[in-house]
């Protein structure tokens, strides 16, 4: 018997999701999905199976505006190991070497100041950067180990929040590409007894927060009562990820014309710079651009929210 295909729904917007422990981004990606039933999805940014914490799930007309959620900055809390480095740079790596712990609250303190804004990190081998189309984390599983570029990150809090033993939690508030393990095995090198990260949660990504976030269990328990549609009530509108940008709205006349990739003048527009656009109904139809003469050029157009 021909198997039926299952036809998908196409629904729009953005659900934060408290990524659970041991799921890849993808995974917990795939499996709301399909408690929605819907037909495009992508997530905005990976996190590691070994962190929980704030992942947005962007679905249907969402998914143009994910690259901007993408570039935002980020907030995590992370649960330092001291002692021992691994090959991953967390619980999940084999121990590459132990050392005495001899430091305590004091000397952690004094060593943070250093990593706190515009630092330079080399990228994890242990990562999902490609060389020649191969992703870093493949060749180190073949025990290879290539050169990588270091890269500027801006590490705007970094704080000290429990010492314990041989453990210390952190915050951390960075901008984009910083990668927290790097992070820890730097300042446990610094510290002079390594380190690894033994929990990683995201607290925040761009504007959004651990507060807003639902688990998986709290979905699946309403698609079994409800289906598919009842997941709906979780969906935030396409555009919640870009609430700081300027909002313009246009009449129906520019409307037409700026849905159908022509720019139009609007009396209120910023000088420069990007902007969200609403309809003469209040709809968000898109983002646009400043142009120099003054007119919103479009960038990402939706017919509909």
């Amino acid at each position: 018997m021909a198997q039926v295909k299952r036809i998908r729904r196409n629904v729009s917007g953005i659900i934060l999701l408290d990524k659970p422990l041991g799921f890849t981004s993808n995974a917990a990606l795939q499996k709301v999905r399909w408690l929605l039933n819907a037909e495009k999805a992508g997530h905005t940014g990976s996190l590691d199976p070994l962190a929980t914490g704030v992942l947005p799930l962007c679905f249907g007309e969402a998914t143009k505006f994910s690259q901007y959620l993408l570039d935002s900055d980020k907030g995590y809390e992370t649960l330092m190991q001291l002692g021992k480095t691994t090959t991953t740079a967390d619980a999940e790596g084999e121990v590459l070497q132990t050392r005495p712990v001899t430091v305590g609250r004091a000397d952690i303190e004094a060593v943070l100041p250093a990593f706190r804004g515009d630092i330079s990190q080399i990228p994890p081998m242990y990562s999902a950067l490609k060389r020649d189309g191969q992703p870093l984390y493949k060749l180190a599983r073949a025990g290879e180990v290539v050169e990588r570029e270091p890269r500027s990150v801006t590490i705007a809090r970094l704080e000290l929040l429990a010492c314990e033993g041989d453990t210390a939690r952190l915050a951390v508030d960075c901008t984009k590409g910083t990668y927290i393990r790097t992070l820890v095995e730097d300042i446990g090198e610094k510290l002079g007894c390594g380190a690894y990260v033994a929990q990683l949660r995201r607290t925040q990504a761009g504007p959004f927060t651990l507060a807003q976030t639902v688990t998986l269990e709290e979905l699946e328990a309403v698609h079994a009562e409800g289906g598919n549609e009842a997941v709906d009530r979780f969906l935030m509108p396409s555009d919640s990820g870009l609430l700081d940008w300027p909002l313009l709205q246009f009449s129906e006349h520019s409307s037409f014309y700026w849905l159908h990739g022509q720019p139009v003048r609007a009396p209120d527009a910023p000088k420069f710079g990007m902007v969200r656009v609403q309809d003469h109904e209040g709809r968000f139809i898109g983002i646009g651009e400043v142009s120099e003469d003054g007119r919103i050029a479009p960038r990402r157009l939706i017919r509909s929210e």
